[in-house]
């Protein structure tokens, strides 16, 4: 087959900048070849080389005496004692997902499930971050079912339990819709695999699925904006298969039990070609292919589409050679593709040949090390407008509950998380619907608490508080539920970074996530940039959503239980009634205005380490967040099936967004000991009212909590059923 010639249109069409190109000249010497162009897009991209985030990135704190593995490998790993840890990391698939939306967020699931089992951790638990356009969007209604259906249903015949997420709708997203996945699996500390290669001459060993041409080109187009020829693009999208990949995971790990893994590789974003050079570049080696090895499901493959396919379920692996066999045999077993593809080289080469031709001669590292690395101008958001609290009207607390529960952000998301395995492996302690999850570490006391938070409202009006307000608001999660937060991932989703407001919205927000992860010991151990979320110049909400892990070291000391009858309802913080870009200006009053509530990280600690040292105390908690007050005593009385009495009426009480703030029941008796303990420990405890009968009532404004019920638990499947 005749290559095309390099033109710039070609070029160009690479996602290659003519500045970038000429670079790419400048380390080769020469012409590059059709496929050598492709092997340059896919690993200098946006999406598999951070050239524009590398920078900031950097600032973040990655170490802690928790942290076997920060950013960097296929996913994080922390210590959680008696010689095990937790693997886990947040990836988006949101290009993907927009084209095809069953497919994208399968193939999202299965990418970031790889990424875990890669490293030697068995899944144990997943999570989801969406974000969606207007829920009156033409387009969204397909986009929420395609997504919740390709999430199902990949993770439940997978057989890991998604125990958390997160659901937004907002007009920013109606061209570029968010799907974030995280993933979570337990190995012993001992038996970590990583990506480096090491040894010359070691075979190098394609694992799984055949290679097809879905996904040819996949991480270029998600590191460009979206225009009219968006429905071109539908071909870069792969197509999954969990049950391949349940196989594989088996198969993986007992190939690495068998000592025939030197280094092994998830194949991702840009498939073959980034993996081998992963691999490489890390053990300082070179790698020389020969692609008619390459297990193929199609016929007349050029060595370009199988250097970049992104066809799903496949690993590559560095062997030891002496055991070939028993590895080989392993992947029989499962009935799986185990191929010899290559060798590991002493030389800094990356050597593709295909019937007997050089397709690819390059340098190796220069794929990776050389990649263009980005300062890009950047102009700091400027500050929000205060909001006048005059210009907020009163409103009967009641109905403007009843705004919040109806409405799809702040409803009931039962519809769509009952089409999600929660149960599967049997040790789901805590699923979704009531914060954070809870997973019991296998045949041991331990378990562990998992969350995904962000409000991009907040990062618009300002991105280094949202960013810092993100971190804060899982850190209470797992608070909440009594865990020891141990550390983060993070999903950071914006525009255009060639934009310098947009380059400024993520700078901020970098520098909000940094400080609060230091203040909080969360440091960040993996993540994922995607940027050129846009459609038409039009950009999303910055939305840099954290996923986080904690530790209870033992489960009597978890906060899992529910208000009941005769219950006090304390406020453990204080309280400023601040209403700028909060729920109710949204949702009741559709305006968007205002400052994102201030974050006191001292202030977060002192009273996330009160709730912690205080938990037998602690019947049932909650954070405070979006809503206030108001909907999270709602929601904790509706979990309870027990009616809420509030004392108070006025909004900011109510639907205050303040931060560092967290909603406890418990009897009287522990509630007077629980103040006791605060003053000592210097936190504001407030009791607001009762949970009793079977009303809602804020001041004297009142409503059947059966009626309230409905409404919450209804209003999603009679919008998008």
């Amino acid at each position: 087959m005749t290559e095309p010639d390099i033109t710039p249109d070609l070029i160009a069409a690479h996602g290659l900048k003519p500045d970038e190109y000429d670079r790419i000249l400048e380390i080769i010497g020469r012409e590059p070849t059709f496929t050598e162009l492709g092997i340059f897009s896919a690993m200098w991209n946006e999406h598999c080389s951070y050239k524009s985030s590398k920078k900031w990135l950097r600032t973040l704190p990655t170490k802690g005496p928790q942290v076997i593995c920060g950013p960097g490998e296929n996913a994080g790993i922390v210590d959680i004692g008696d010689g095990q840890c937790v693997v886990f990391k947040m990836e988006s698939h949101n290009h993907p997902s927009y084209i095809e939306p069953y497919q994208g967020a399968a193939t999202g699931v299965g990418g970031i499930l790889r990424d875990v089992f890669t490293m030697g951790a068995r899944p144990i638990a997943a999570m989801n971050s969406l974000s969606f356009g207007a829920p009156s969007h033409p387009k969204t209604r397909q986009l929420v079912h395609g997504v919740v259906e390709g999430i199902g249903g990949y993770g439940n015949a997978f057989g890991v339990p998604t125990v958390g997420g997160e659901l937004r709708f907002d007009p920013a997203y109606n061209g570029n819709c968010l799907v974030n996945a995280f993933a979570a699996g337990l190995a012993e500390t001992d038996k970590i695999f990583y990506s480096a290669a090491s040894g010359v001459g070691r075979p190098v060993v394609y694992l799984g699925a055949k290679t097809g041409r879905d996904g040819v080109g996949g991480a270029t187009m998600a590191s460009a904006e979206f225009d009219e020829t968006i429905e071109e693009k539908r071909p870069t999208v792969q197509v999954g298969d969990p049950f391949t990949e349940k196989r594989l995971m088996e198969a993986t790990l007992e190939l690495m039990a068998t000592g025939a893994v030197i280094s092994i590789q998830d194949m991702g974003a840009a498939g073959l070609t980034c993996s081998a050079v992963e691999m490489g570049d890390k053990g300082g080696l070179g790698v020389r292919l020969n692609l008619e090895a390459v297990p193929q499901r199609e016929t007349e493959m050029t060595a370009y589409e199988m250097m970049l396919s992104e066809s799903q379920e496949r690993m590559l692996m560095v062997l030891e050679p002496s055991l070939e066999a028993e590895a080989r045999a392993v992947f029989e077993k499962w009935d799986l593709d185990f191929a010899i593809v290559g060798e590991t080289i002493g030389e800094d080469r990356f050597l593709i040949m295909h019937n007997n031709e050089v397709k690819a001669d390059l340098p190796l590292a220069a794929l990776s090390g050389t990649a263009p690395e980005y300062d890009r101008p950047w102009e700091k958001t400027p500050a929000a407008t205060p909001l006048d609290a005059a210009s907020v009207p009163q409103v009967d607390p009641i109905d403007a509950l009843r705004a919040l529960i109806g409405s799809p952000n702040y409803c009931s998301r039962e519809w769509v998380y009952e089409q999600y395995d929660t149960m599967v492996m049997a040790d789901t302690v805590r699923g979704p619907g009531l914060g954070g999850g809870l997973i019991r570490v296998h045949g041991t006391d331990k378990l562990l608490a998992f969350t995904s938070d962000v409000t991009p409202r907040y990062v618009q009006a300002n991105p280094e508080m949202g960013g810092m307000q993100a971190v804060a608001e899982a850190y209470r999660n797992l608070t909440a539920l009594g865990a020891t937060p141990l550390a983060s991932t993070d999903n950071l989703n914006f525009g255009n970074p060639e934009k310098p407001a947009i380059m400024g919205q993520l700078v901020g927000a970098i520098k909000g996530i940094g400080a609060a992860v230091a203040a909080l010991d969360m440091p960040i151990v993996s993540g994922n940039v995607s940027l050129y979320n846009e459609t038409d110049g039009t950009a999303i909400l910055p939305t840099p959503t954290i996923g986080a892990v904690g530790l209870i070291a033992h489960e009597s000391l978890a906060i899992t239980g529910r208000a009941r009858e005769g219950h006090v309802a304390l406020v453990v913080g204080e309280t400023y009634g601040h209403l700028g870009q909060s729920a109710l200006l949204a949702e009741v009053f559709h305006r968007v205005e205002g400052d994102a509530p201030p974050v006191d990280l001292e202030a977060e600690r002192r009273n996330g380490d009160f709730i912690r040292a205080n938990h037998s105390l602690i019947t049932a908690c909650t954070d405070l967040s979006d809503g206030g007050l108001a909907l999270a005593a709602f929601e904790m009385a509706e979990a309870a099936g027990v009616g809420v009495h509030l004392t108070q009426d006025d909004s900011g009480a109510l639907f205050g967004e303040d931060q560092a703030r967290y909603l406890v029941a418990c009897n009287f008796d522990q509630a007077e000991a629980l103040m006791t303990e605060a003053m000592k420990a210097s936190v504001t405890v407030t009791s607001v009212g009762k949970f009793t009968g079977d009303t809602v009532r804020f001041g004297s404004s009142k409503a059947p909590l059966e009626e309230l019920s409905q409404l919450f638990r209804s209003s999603f499947a009679e919008r998008f059923a």
